[in-house]
């Protein structure tokens, strides 16, 4: 059983400098696709633009309204998702769910940073909000890949 103790200890510096500079964090006028995601838990949000180019993120925007450990992980996911494709985007959720839920390693560059949140491994009720930006990113490139699957000749 964890302590308050090691509650302040997870927010650890890193974490909190990580969550007061978000990359990309104004929308997207024009995305190929923007998906909205609620943490029902704690009622963190994120909503996630991007464009898509040759199957890869082109351009990125997120709107983040998460606990620190939310925050931090947007910004990790800010700094790596451009020029990621669909199945790079796919392995580092899953990487992050298992680092969090399964003790498993953090996800390969460039989605290493997410290193940072593993102490939050023993705190089930943040894991929602931790995955909440990758989870976002990974179904709105799954919507924009297949409205651009079926606009093509």
């Amino acid at each position: 059983m964890s302590n308050d103790g090691d509650l302040i200890k997870l927010y650890s510096g890193r974490i909190l400098a990580l969550a007061a500079d978000i990359p990309h964090h104004a929308r997207l006028t024009a995305p190929d696709a923007t998906l909205r995601k609620r943490a029902p838990l704690c009622g963190s949000t994120v909503t996630v633009d991007l464009c898509v180019s040759e199957g890869r993120v082109s351009a990125f925007g997120q709107d983040v309204k998460a606990c620190a450990l939310g925050q931090a992980a947007a910004a990790v996911l800010g700094g790596a998702v451009i020029g990621c494709n669909l199945t790079e985007l796919t392995a580092a959720r899953d990487s992050l769910r298992a680092m969090l839920g399964d003790g498993g390693p953090a996800p390969a560059a460039p989605f290493d940073g997410f290193e940072v949140l593993s102490p939050a491994r023993a705190y089930k009720n943040r894991h929602a909000s931790i995955l909440l930006a990758m989870e976002a990113t990974v179904e709105a490139m799954e919507a924009a890949t297949t409205t651009q699957t079926q606009a093509a000749p």
